[in-house]
């Protein structure tokens, strides 16, 4: 498979994104292309998962990971091979759908490895290749794991994967410990009692109850968790009402906290329930509101020593300049398919932006300026430089796994 036809791949990836486990396209592209190599390839696993397994004589099992599913985003990149694709979701609702988060990446990258790799006659062991669904969701390694997959396709002797990230081609981001921060979504309804907008004296306003529940939330973070710990916390949507001039009787607010420290996690928690409570007492709602839990996956905790293995093959790699990005406070479900197989982790940030424009920066000052002009992941406008992305993220996942390979 040459870099011209993964680029293909890539654009073609780009172009029919598809939202957390109705990646039914993305799978039967994954699974020919495997197929065609000459893997054994099981499809629906976890719903839509993709395992492709070859093997090659003893030796440890090696499990690459990529995830596959894109986000609820208008793609504004203006891309030639940008996404105009639409879904219906769960609800019912007609939504855009976008690789805002670069999965077509690591789609097409483990795709290079693995056709590499199985060109390749001077190693032995097994890969074990899982495309996985619903990253974006918080449980498509779960369902994987609840389908059985270590028991259908063994156990891995260690997890491997990327994300690619807005730092340039080259770099890679290597953490042992915690690298990526815990993630939990919350729904909350708070209940009111609605009216007539011309007699607000009449009712409880749960859109003013949810704008002080919204204001008081931001205080978690600045005022009940120290400055010396991780937390963010996000109200990424806020829905009420339906005409101006009437005062509905209940909001609905989705709320998202990520954490590094598991006592950091219970703290937050804690303090939005009790502010949520406290808040709707206070406005005299008529019920108690509602918190419910959307989604819930756990830190990354990168292996020391599996970090450093992988760092030195990449070092070994030529190509690569490694750094400790430290912790960072997006999230990735991949370490529930480490914990769940009872083995090593390392999982890296890929560098997919062009060089070139950061010409001129000479210091990690200058460096972290550009990247903070840049798109990040999540963003309409994120788009990851392709060719030299995939080539560098094909040869980090290939001399990973040749770390453990025999």
């Amino acid at each position: 498979m040459t870099i011209d036809d993964l680029v293909a791949t890539y654009e073609d990836l780009h172009r029919h994104p598809e939202l957390g486990h109705q990646e039914h396209r993305t799978a039967g592209v994954v699974a020919d292309r495997l197929r065609a190599l000459g893997y054994d390839v099981t499809t629906g696993v976890g719903i839509t998962g993709v395992v492709g397994v070859l093997e090659r004589g003893s030796g440890p099992t090696v499990l690459l990971r990529a995830d596959m599913d894109g986000l609820p985003v208008l793609e504004r990149t203006g891309l030639p091979y940008a996404s105009t694709a639409t879904t219906e979701t769960a609800a019912g609702e007609t939504v855009p759908v976008m690789h805002a988060c670069g999965h077509d990446v690591h789609v097409t990258c483990l795709l290079g490895a693995a056709a590499e790799l199985a060109a390749a006659s001077d190693w032995s062991g097994r890969l074990l290749l899982v495309f996985q669904p619903n990253e974006e969701g918080g449980n498509g390694a779960q369902s994987m794991v609840d389908d059985g997959l270590f028991d259908r396709f063994g156990t891995p002797d260690v997890v491997l994967g990327q994300h690619v990230a807005p730092m340039p081609v080259g770099i890679l981001g290597v953490t042992a410990g915690p690298a990526f921060a815990a993630s939990d979504s919350l729904r909350i309804t708070l209940h009111g009692a609605g009216g007539h907008g011309s007699r607000p004296e009449a009712t409880v306003d749960p859109i003013v109850l949810g704008a002080a529940v919204v204001l008081r939330l931001q205080t978690v973070v600045s005022r009940e968790v120290a400055a010396s710990e991780t937390a963010v916390v996000t109200v990424g949507s806020f829905h009420a009402g339906t005409a101006s001039n009437v005062i509905p009787d209940r909001a609905t607010l989705d709320v998202n906290i990520r954490t590094t420290d598991p006592r950091v996690r219970a703290k937050v928690l804690a303090a939005i329930e009790r502010i949520v409570r406290g808040e709707a007492a206070a406005a005299g709602a008529p019920t108690e509101p509602e918190i419910v839990a959307i989604s819930s996956f756990p830190a990354v905790v990168n292996d020391a020593a599996a970090c450093a293995r992988a760092s030195e093959a990449f070092a070994a790699a030529g190509r690569f300049l490694v750094v400790d990005p430290g912790s960072v406070t997006g999230s990735e479900d991949v370490g529930i398919l480490a914990d769940a197989a009872g083995a090593p982790c390392a999982y890296w940030l890929l560098g997919g932006t062009d060089p070139a424009l950061f010409a001129g920066a000479t210091t990690i000052d200058q460096i972290r300026a550009v990247i903070d002009d840049l798109p990040s992941n999540h963003s309409p406008r994120f788009a990851p430089s392709a060719r030299p992305a995939i080539e560098s993220g094909v040869a980090a996942l290939v001399a990973g796994a040749r770390a453990w390979l025999a």
